[in-house]
């Protein structure tokens, strides 16, 4: 599947993040932010757009309603942070680190997980359009109600993931892995899954295979 990727210039000007303080509102745009520590801090309604953070650290950081587009976050690491109810269109996360973020009630399109840990990831009640998860762990993520077109996991670990209450229907999951998954069975209707992964639902579903 093609999305968009995020709309960024070239030659872009180096700044802090602790720079979006100094804004009238509370945002970010046309720049370079690398090495930046802004852990443990709250700051809602951010605006991110048109930049690069480069080996960010945001652990714990409470960052909701906010709006991130055109943004290409590479090694940075957000584990914990809060990002609920966010706007999410053409960000690229880039060996990310994403643990336990709280992304409920978000909307995403053109999204790419990249190479990404989102581990105990909330995605509750969000929707989703054109996103990719690409050789990502989303071991124990929860994807609780949520809507979603043209979504694909690529080469995932879904171990335990909850999928419960969102249909399946079109998700392509066969490249990737799990043991356990919480799904319920008409929710699976129309999933694109591997031959091994259809005798792991009917082995969940207490069905005995013979041969």
């Amino acid at each position: 599947m093609k999305i968009d990727a995020p709309k960024i210039p070239k030659d872009l000007q180096t700044r802090p993040f602790e720079d979006i303080f100094y804004e009238e509102e509370p945002e970010l745009e046309l720049c370079t932010v690398i090495d930046s520590d802004f852990d443990h801090q709250t700051l809602e309604r951010v605006r991110l757009s048109n930049m690069v953070i480069k080996n960010g650290r945001f652990n714990h950081t409470h960052f909701g309603r906010s709006d991130l587009t055109d943004v290409l976050f590479e090694n940075c690491d957000m584990s914990n942070a809060n990002l609920s109810q966010s706007s999410i269109h053409r960000v690229h996360f880039k060996n990310c680190k994403l643990i336990g973020v709280d992304f409920t009630e978000s909307r995403f399109g053109n999204v790419r997980f990249d190479h990404s840990l989102l581990d105990m990831t909330s995605f509750g009640h969000s929707k989703f359009e054109k996103v990719i998860f690409q050789e990502t762990s989303l071991i124990s993520a929860d994807f609780y109600e949520c809507k979603w077109k043209k979504v694909n996991f690529d080469f995932c670990n879904l171990n335990d993931a909850n999928f419960e209450r969102t249909p399946l229907k079109g998700i392509d999951i066969s490249s990737s892995r799990f043991e356990k998954l919480t799904v319920s069975l008409s929710d699976l209707q129309g999933c694109k899954v591997s031959s091994h992964q259809a005798l792991q639902f009917a082995t969940l579903l207490g069905l005995i295979i013979k041969d």
